[in-house]
C-alpha cells in the first residue's frame, strides 16, 4: 500500500477507499497547490549503490537526499519521502505539505495526526532496510511557512501499525465507509464531487413507503440489513437538506469542444497544442489542456500522436457518421469502479431491483414531458391531468411490459401536442401521430433523433467516467454495440435537453429549410445545420437548472454526472433508492 493512501485512510477513510480501491482521483486547486509545493523537493537526487550504503551507515550531517522511493514487502508499504537529511541521531525525515499546522491554545503549532503517521511509516520502511533513523521528524507547513519537528515514539510507531491494519481491513471489507457528517475536511477535499458526502447521507435513507402487505422486497446485498432498514422505513417527511449555498464543485467541467467536420480533415498535436488541417493547411490550433473533447463527423483523420495525447489526457474523442449516428467513443481506461460494476451486474439481473429503477426512471420522464408542455404548448387541462395520471401509475407497475405500456401512452399524448410547442407550426409542419425515425422523415424528427444520439453519447461517456457499464442496462436490452445504460439514464433527460434544443433552434429561427438535407434515405442535417445545432447544443449544457431535492443550481452537463454518480451509489449498495430528475 502507498503510504499516501495510508496518509488518506487518516484523513478521511472514505477518500481512502475511494482513491484505493475505487482509484477514483480528481485534480482541485488544493491538490495542483500541493504538487506545487513539492515541486522542489521531488526533484530526486540520483540514487545509487553508494548512497544506498550511506543510508544504512549513516549520511554525513547536512547531506541530503531528496524524493526517496522506500519499499517493504514484510511492512507492505512503498512511498517516497520528500528529504533525508543526515543528522547528528540518524537519518532526519521531512515532509511538506501544502496546508498549515494545528495551533494549541497557547499558539504552539503542532502536526496533524496523519501527517507524524506518514513520517513514522517512512521511519519503518528506512528501519527494516537497516538504517538508523533520528528519534525526530519534521513536516514543513507552506501555508505557515514553518518546520513542525515532532518525536518518532514507540506510541506514533504503534498506531502506525494499527492504523495500517484498519486500512486493510476497510479496503478488504467491500463496503465504502460512510460520509463525513458537517465535517470541515469535506470543503477542501479534492473527491467532493466524487463522494458527495451531505447528498449520500440523504440518499441513503430508506425513504419508500412500503407497498401491498406492508413489506417492501429488499434489494440483493441488502438482506441483512433488513433489521436497521425497516427502523428507519418511513414516509418522506423530513424534507431534503438545503444544499443551494453550496452546490457540488465540477471536476473538470471547464475546457474546451473541438467539432470537426470538414471531409480530409487531418487532427494532428505538436508542442503542446492539437491541430487541424486541411491538404497540409493548418486551419486552427489548441492547447491540449483547454481541451474537453473532439467530436468528428466523416471522413477526419486522427494522427497517432494526436490520439496518444488525447488518450494521456483524458480527452475523448467521439466518431459520427455524417448523417449524425454516433459510432463510437476513443476513451482511456475507465474508472475502476469494481464494487459498482458487480453490483451492477448483480442488482440488473433481478426483475425487482431493474423495475423498481425503470419505474422512478420513466416516473420522471413522464413528469418533464408534462412540465415541458405546460411552459411551451397548449395541451388542454384533460392532457395535463392524463399524463399527471400516467406519471402516478408508474409506481404501481408490476412489470416492464406494464410501464413500457404507460410510457407508450404518455408518449403519444405527448407528441401529438409537440406541434403546439412550434411557433410556425406551418412551415415545421409534421405528422406526429407518432415519431419517425432510422430514418427521419423530416426535419423535426432529424432534429430530435440528432439530439438523441449525442445525448446517449455524452451520457455513455458519463458512465464510463463513474465507473459503470453503459452497455448494460436495467430497461433497454443489451444489444452489441449498445449503451443500454446511457439510454435508460438518458429517458428523464430527453425533454428536458434533446426537445429543447430543437425547439429553440425552431422557435428562434437559427434553422430553416436550407439546414437539412432531403433524399430517398430521409432527412438529416447539413454541415451549416450542424453547426447551428452545436452552438445550440453547448448553450443547453451550460445553462443552469435546480436541483430537484437539493436546491443548488449547476449546469445540465453536471447534472448528468451527479444523477450518473447516485446510480452508482445505489447499484454498489451505497444508498437504497434511485431518484430520478425532474423539473419544476
Amino acid at each position: 500500500m502507498p503510504v499516501r493512501r495510508l496518509h488518506n485512510y487518516l484523513y478521511c477513510p472514505r477518500l481512502f477507499y475511494l482513491q484505493w480501491v475505487e482509484n477514483l482521483f480528481e485534480e482541485n486547486a488544493d491538490t495542483i497547490a500541493g504538487s506545487a509545493v513539492h515541486r522542489h523537493a521531488d526533484k530526486p537526487t540520483r540514487y545509487d549503490d553508494e548512497k544506498a550504503e550511506a543510508l544504512r551507515t549513516g549520511l554525513p550531517e547536512g547531506a541530503h537526499i531528496r524524493s526517496l522511493r522506500l519499499e517493504n514487502a514484510q511492512l507492505g508499504l512503498v512511498g517516497v519521502v520528500d528529504i533525508v537529511e543526515g543528522g547528528p541521531d540518524g537519518l532526519e525525515l521531512v515532509d511538506y505539505k501544502k496546508g498549515s499546522a494545528f495551533r494549541l491554545d497557547d499558539g504552539t503549532l503542532a502536526p496533524k495526526e496523519n501527517d507524524t503517521v506518514q513520517l513514522a511509516a517512512y521511519a519503518l520502511l528506512l528501519a527494516a532496510d537497516g538504517a538508523r533513523v533520528a528519534p525526530m521528524a519534521t513536516v514543513y507547513y507552506a501555508a505557515d511557512r514553518r518546520r513542525v519537528t515532532f518525536p518518532l515514539d514507540d506510541a506514533l510507531y504503534a498506531r502506525t501499525r494499527s492504523a495500517l491494519e484498519e486500512a486493510r481491513a476497510v479496503a478488504t471489507s467491500g463496503r465504502i465507509p460512510p460520509p463525513l457528517v458537517s465535517d470541515v475536511r469535506c470543503l477542501h477535499c479534492s473527491s467532493y464531487a466524487l463522494c458527495l458526502p451531505r447528498e449520500s447521507a440523504w440518499w441513503c435513507r430508506h425513504r419508500s413507503t412500503p407497498r401491498g402487505a406492508g413489506h417492501t422486497p429488499m434489494l440483493p446485498g441488502f438482506e441483512d440489513d433488513a433489521a436497521a432498514i425497516h427502523q428507519i422505513s418511513e414516509p418522506d417527511t423530513e424534507p431534503p437538506p438545503d444544499l443551494a449555498s453550496q452546490p457540488p464543485r465540477p471536476p473538470r467541467l471547464d475546457g474546451e469542444l473541438l467539432v470537426v467536420q470538414t471531409p480530409g480533415a487531418m487532427i494532428g498535436q505538436s508542442g503542446g497544442e492539437f491541430t487541424v488541417s486541411v491538404k497540409g493547411e493548418v486551419l486552427r490550433k489548441l492547447p491540449v489542456h483547454q481541451l474537453r473533447a473532439i467530436y468528428v463527423y466523416g471522413a477526419v483523420q486522427l494522427t497517432a500522436h494526436a490520439v496518444q495525447t488525447a488518450l494521456e489526457e483524458d480527452i475523448d474523442v467521439s466518431y459520427f457518421a455524417p448523417s449524425g449516428r454516433f459510432l463510437g467513443l476513443l476513451r482511456g481506461l475507465p474508472a475502476s469502479g469494481v464494487d459498482a460494476r458487480l453490483g451492477q451486474y448483480t442488482l440488473f439481473r433481478e426483475p425487482f431491483g431493474r423495475l423498481r429503477l425503470a419505474c422512478e426512471a420513466i416516473r420522471a420522464k413522464i413528469h418533464n414531458q408534462r412540465v415541458l408542455l405546460m411552459r411551451n404548448g397548449e395541451p388542454g387541462e384533460g392532457v395535463l391531468r392524463e399524463l399527471a395520471r400516467l406519471r402516478d401509475a408508474t409506481s404501481e407497475a408490476t412489470s416492464l411490459d406494464e410501464l413500457l405500456g404507460i410510457e407508450g401512452i404518455a408518449a403519444h399524448f405527448y407528441f401529438q401536442y409537440f406541434p403546439t410547442m412550434l411557433k410556425e407550426r406551418a412551415a415545421w409542419a409534421f405528422d406526429f401521430s407518432g415519431r419517425n425515425r432510422r430514418p427521419p422523415r423530416d426535419p423535426v424528427n432529424a432534429l430530435l433523433s440528432f439530439g438523441y444520439s449525442v445525448l446517449s453519447k455524452e451520457l455513455a461517456g458519463v458512465c464510463h467516467a463513474v465507473g459503470l457499464d453503459p452497455f448494460f442496462g436495467f430497461m433497454h436490452q443489451p444489444r452489441y454495440g449498445r449503451p443500454a445504460l446511457a439510454l435508460d439514464l438518458m429517458e428523464e433527460f430527453r425533454p428536458l435537453i434533446a426537445d429543447s434544443v430543437a425547439l429553440n433552434l425552431i422557435n428562434r429561427g437559427e434553422l430553416d429549410e436550407g439546414d437539412f438535407i432531403r433524399s430517398a434515405n430521409g432527412t438529416a442535417l447539413n454541415d451549416r445545420g450542424r453547426r447551428r445545432f452545436w452552438e445550440a447544443w453547448f448553450r443547453r449544457l451550460d445553462s443552469e437548472v435546480s436541483h430537484p431535492e437539493f436546491g443548488y443550481k449547476m449546469s445540465y452537463r453536471r447534472m448528468l454526472e451527479v444523477q450518473a454518480r447516485q446510480l452508482w451509489r445505489y447499484v454498489r449498495g451505497d444508498a437504497f433508492r434511485y431518484h430520478g430528475f425532474t423539473t419544476r
